[in-house]
């Protein structure tokens, strides 16, 4: 394996992450090991200055970057990132783990992520857009509907996204509703997106738990992160009977033994910005979070959040990874020591990447389906892959996170052989 010059060896970055899970993988690929080496080196990664006139007058320059993990199965797809602690290699994990979960879904995909180093909270709405719009024209030479396509992720939304679609389609001159994914639905995009990544974790969900004897319907589940992905997931389980005992986001942790009152916290957050100070429940400290009782856990958050002390300390049955990369690799042994079913988050939050890929078809027709056509399909697509997956983590008697990967890498290193290599 040749190291590349621009990663540190830090233990447990993202990228050293997704690097231990593709070791695990290596002895089940057999011949197509020749090319593991793929999977190790991102295929192109760019490094932006964005400029940026602020509204009191002043200049500053943020970072942005976009990586294109792998192209051997189709053109890039992955989200772009505004968050303070964005990274080159935080971003180069992102877009790996893009490609796996492309592959595992058998999306005609392969992967890429962005990112800005900044707080979208501290812009106003037109310092918001100049950002977004600058980011946009400095990545476009490597972007396009046939090329890469960017979705939103943490700190983006539909709106960033009209206005790099609306950029793009300036510097070409047409409009060009292909280039990204998770637009409005009057600007192009498809019934479903926003709910599509919770909507996944619930049905994957669902199905592990049908599969491990656990009874959704009263089962106690807490959810980390509240965000998009989080809050649906949250409402879905709660909808279907299951009592969300504890939550966690930024502001902090609350717990109710009989189950919170999901509707009425959301509802909550959206008046506050936060869960903070919500009276149906009782605040804890984060680190209780982790202790309570329940039978599902879904961390929804960023990566990294699953230690091995933290693993050691579950009570629950089943994890959903509604997040990327919450399960730091020494964790995921103890989890699988104690018998702690993962649905790994290549498989359990590629409902935005498969709605994505609706998207992305009905643009290039110009024809658009109904929502509940939609939910069918994804519901089908992510059955099937966990599935998939669950046949193959029985067949090689190892976990579903290495069963995944087994069966992505298998798709893309054979794309790859049978590419062959230019010139």
């Amino acid at each position: 394996m040749t190291a590349l010059s621009y990663v540190s060896d830090e233990a447990d970055s993202a990228w050293a992450t997704y690097l231990a899970q593709v070791e695990r993988v290596l002895p089940y690929l057999g011949d197509l090991t020749r090319w593991a080496d793929t999977l190790r080196h991102p295929k192109r990664a760019l490094i932006v200055d964005i400029p940026l006139e602020m509204d009191d007058g002043t200049i500053r320059h943020f970072e942005g970057f976009r990586v294109q993990h792998n192209l051997s199965r189709g053109p890039g797809k992955g989200g772009v990132r505004f968050h303070p602690d964005v990274t080159l290699q935080e971003v180069m994990a992102l877009s790996a783990w893009m490609t796996i979960k492309s592959a595992a879904l058998n999306l005609p995909f392969g992967g890429a992520k962005g990112g800005v180093r900044v707080d979208p909270r501290e812009l106003s709405i037109k310092e918001l857009e100049r950002l977004t719009r600058r980011y946009t024209s400095e990545i476009g030479n490597i972007i396009g509907p046939q090329q890469d396509i960017p979705a939103p992720d943490v700190g983006t939304n539909a709106q960033v996204m009209a206005w790099m679609m609306d950029t793009y389609s300036m510097n070409v001159g047409a409009t060009t509703t292909g280039v990204v994914t998770g637009k409005p639905v009057h600007l192009g995009g498809s019934l479903g997106r926003v709910k599509a990544t919770g909507r996944g974790v619930y049905v994957t969900g669902v199905a592990a738990a049908q599969r491990i004897g656990l009874e959704v319907k009263n089962s106690r589940v807490a959810v980390q992160g509240l965000g998009n992905v989080g809050s649906v997931s949250a409402e879905l389980f709660y909808q279907a009977g299951a009592k969300v005992v504890a939550v966690q986001d930024h502001s902090g942790s609350l717990y109710r033994e009989d189950g919170i009152d999901i509707p009425a916290l959301l509802a909550w957050q959206v008046e506050h910005g936060s869960i903070a100070g919500f009276a149906q429940a009782t605040g804890i400290r984060d680190d209780e979070f982790w202790l309570k009782s329940f039978d599902i856990l879904i961390p929804a958050a960023l990566e990294g959040q699953i230690t091995e002390q933290r693993a050691g300390a579950l009570s629950c049955k089943l994890i959903l990874e509604g997040a990327n990369g919450p399960t730091l690799p020494a964790a995921d042994d103890i989890l699988r020591q104690r018998q702690i079913t993962v649905v790994p988050d290549v498989i359990c939050n590629a409902g935005g990447v498969t709605v994505s890929y609706f998207e992305w078809v009905q643009d290039f027709s110009s024809f658009y389906w109904r929502e509940e056509e939609i939910n069918q399909r994804l519901d089908s697509i992510m059955q099937d892959a966990l599935s998939a997956v669950w046949s193959k983590a029985e067949t090689l008697n190892v976990t579903l996170r290495t069963a995944a990967y087994a069966v992505a890498c298998e798709r893309i290193l054979l794309a790859r052989k049978d590419r062959g290599l230019y010139p």
